[in-house]
């Protein structure tokens, strides 16, 4: 009698303790739960961590460690920066804003049947490159890699922030590459300057959405990089500092005699040095009237051209994207 009475209290003391411990940590005691209830409880609670905010982070894309990722690789090798920003404009060249067709979304350039369109020989070696970095951050799409690629490119030349946003959904295979007749970059010449400009507006820039003042916003791009002649046939920089951009590019366009290169390539313009060069179309700014008027312009302030070179890249990289979100970068 006695042992099972003090056996009793020891339980009821332990119970009232056990509650008192609950109370004190702000939790709620249900007088009798049943199993049922402690198991839905327990799953509700489980549910709750796994949408808590900390886990959300934990499972979000980095893309801050992409873009860092990325400049190191741009400072252990600066002359990959100017091939980031070509892989990342020929990857959104292919909109065009009739249709609704192309853009960077799908990441398709990645696949062999777009990276053989003629303008895109030798990118694969940079699809390739990015590989290891796909892998290592595998939350971010290829589309969003590529270009964030290039934004970040332009940064590490000395370049403007351009404004980049995520959420591209890759193509999972091919089916939607267009053909090789769709030209996602101007060719260089096409006979005569009026041609030239006008396969520059019509086939290019207006199918994508520019007008004449983004497209020669944008062609101060050709501050970065050079030709090869493995790849697009011409050969040499634009400018003595293929790796840093700057307005540069307009004021050697409008001060420098440019004359025909005398060789067995593709007809090509150098200036009295024979270091540099410049295309038919970069020629054909200079030639045009109104786009003359852009080149001084932006020959004459480089903050201008940051700003609206920043602008009309941005605008490049959306072509044909929808539910884009801001990231933090840094």
């Amino acid at each position: 009698g006695g042992s099972r009475h003090s056996k009793i209290s020891e339980v009821i003391t332990a119970i009232m303790l056990a509650s008192l411990a609950a109370l004190s940590l702000g939790l709620r005691v249900p007088a009798s739960p049943p199993s049922l209830d402690r198991r839905a409880a327990l799953a509700t609670a489980a549910a709750a961590a796994l949408s808590s905010p900390l886990s959300a982070a934990a499972a979000a894309p980095d893309y801050a460690g992409a873009k860092a990722a990325l400049a190191a690789m741009i400072t252990a090798d600066p002359d990959i920066g100017p091939t980031m920003v070509r892989l990342a404009w020929h990857s959104s060249g292919t909109y065009d804003k009739m249709s609704k067709t192309g853009g960077s979304g799908g990441g398709t350039i990645r696949f062999k049947e777009e990276l053989a369109h003629g303008g895109n020989a030798g990118l694969d070696k940079m699809v390739a490159k990015l590989e290891p970095l796909h892998a290592q951050f595998g939350g971010i799409s290829y589309a969003d890699l590529y270009t964030l690629a290039g934004a970040t490119a332009i940064e590490a030349a000395g370049g403007p922030t351009v404004g980049w946003r995520a959420g591209r959904v890759d193509a999972l295979d091919p089916s939607t590459v267009k053909g090789p007749d769709v030209v996602t970059v101007p060719d260089a010449d096409k006979g005569s300057p009026a041609k030239t400009l006008s396969h520059l507006r019509m086939d290019i820039f207006y199918r994508m959405g520019f007008d004449d003042r983004e497209i020669v916003a944008l062609s101060g791009a050709h501050a970065l990089g050079r030709c090869h002649p493995d790849a697009s046939g011409y050969s040499g920089p634009w400018s003595p500092t293929p790796t840093v951009l700057t307005n540069g590019y307009y004021a050697l366009l409008l001060s420098l005699p440019w004359t025909l290169k005398e060789w067995d390539g593709p007809m090509q313009f150098e200036d009295p040095s024979g270091k540099l060069m410049m295309l038919p179309s970069d020629i054909a700014l200079i030639q045009d009237k109104k786009m003359r008027q852009y080149v001084q312009m932006y020959a004459k302030d480089k903050e201008l051209f940051f700003k609206e070179f920043a602008a009309a890249f941005q605008k490049l990289e959306e072509l044909g994207t929808k539910n884009l979100k801001t990231v933090a970068l840094a």
